[in-house]
């Protein structure tokens, strides 16, 4: 006979079939939630330490960064720009690239320039941009170690 509590069917051994104890589980022993915590636990620092890594490898001060210190504009199509470009290798060239920009936000300009290998971890650095529009602003878009192979010292 069955019972409403759960009781068991004919005997056999096997749980309860239905009722509240058919509904819910059976409680879980003190070690089985312990090790639940433990793996769990193990699964988030992991993560953490995960997240931690690639944070760093993408937010990290960069090898080399450039930043426009100021510009001006010559005529209209010339922006001169003046940046500063900080290394952490002197010793290696960088290539940056600056541009100007017109009053409607385009890029109507753009110039790579080569900053040789040297002692200084910073070096100024002014160029000019010829530019397709009158231009507004002169920036640096970035700068880099790894120089192409077309930017050699030899260009212009």
């Amino acid at each position: 006979m069955n019972s409403s509590v759960g009781g068991t069917g004919a005997g056999d051994g096997e749980g309860p079939r239905s009722g509240p104890r058919a509904t819910y589980p059976a409680a879980q022993s003190a070690r089985s939630r312990r090790n639940w915590f433990i793996a769990l636990s193990v699964l988030v620092v992991a993560a953490g330490i995960g997240l931690a890594v690639l944070g760093y490898s993408r937010f990290a001060s960069p090898d080399v960064s450039g930043e426009a210190t100021g510009y001006d504009i010559v005529d209209q199509s010339t922006v001169v720009v003046q940046f500063t470009v900080t290394r952490a290798d002197p010793g290696r060239p960088v290539a940056c690239v600056v541009r100007g920009r017109s009053i409607d936000g385009d890029e109507t300009g753009r110039r790579e320039i080569l900053i040789p290998a040297g002692s200084q971890t910073q070096v100024g650095i002014r160029t000019e941009v010829a530019t397709s529009k009158p231009p507004v602003i002169g920036e640096v878009f970035g700068c880099t170690a790894d120089v192409p192979a077309y930017l050699t010292e030899s260009t212009p």
